[in-house]
């Protein structure tokens, strides 16, 4: 899938985190079909969205944990709707889309978050994110 179609369907993700969150909607199966249809998406920018959407709010918990301990002094709650989102399914990526090289997400949630969060965002963003692959990192060759 070309980069455009995976920032479309980044964006269609996020837009689904966030509503399903402000909506306090658990069913995220209707809210994304009625995001992504009303954005006239093509199948494939849609279903990278929907496995992005699914597998984030279903490792919620864990993902939150991880936000938790390296969003150094942010309490979830006092991170924007957007910034919190942002970084569930930058690490959400992370956990589950091996293929997509970290660069990638961290650059692409970057990028997303200076479009659609604070002028603080981005770095926000890039600072947690970072600390979190650094951790991943560390684990996955052996270091404690």
């Amino acid at each position: 899938m070309m980069n455009t179609n995976r920032r479309k369907s980044r964006e269609l993700a996020l837009q689904a985190l966030y509503a399903c969150e402000v909506g306090k909607d658990t069913a995220f199966g209707p809210v994304f079909e009625t995001i992504a249809g009303e954005a006239a998406r093509s199948p494939a920018v849609a279903d990278y969205g929907r496995k992005l959407v699914e597998k984030t709010l279903n490792a919620k918990q864990e993902i939150d944990e991880l936000l938790t301990k390296h969003a150094a002094n942010w309490d979830l709650k006092r991170m924007t709707v957007i910034d919190r989102n942002i970084l569930r399914m930058a690490v959400g990526e992370l956990l589950f889309f091996k293929d997509t090289p970290f660069k990638v997400v961290i650059d692409e949630a970057v990028e997303i978050a200076k479009i659609y969060g604070t002028d603080e965002s981005g770095k926000f963003v890039n600072g947690v994110i970072d600390s979190i692959h650094k951790e991943m990192d560390a684990k996955k060759n052996g270091v404690p």
